[in-house]
């Protein structure tokens, strides 16, 4: 059972390998630009929670 398991895994990973491409460098700057405002709102959120438990003591 798990030989069949397997050899279905790397079937599956062929196939994707197969139809993958190189990124454009507009798609790798548009994931770097979304990246960095996810990285920033998330950080924004962090600061304000630390403002609110300072101010808060």
């Amino acid at each position: 059972m798990k030989l069949a398991n397997t050899k279905s895994f790397f079937i599956q990973c062929k196939r994707v390998w197969q139809i993958t491409r190189k990124p454009t460098i507009e798609e790798i700057k548009t994931t770097a630009k979304v990246s960095a405002i996810g990285i920033g709102i998330i950080g924004f959120i962090g600061f304000l929670i630390y403002l609110i438990f300072s101010i808060a003591k």
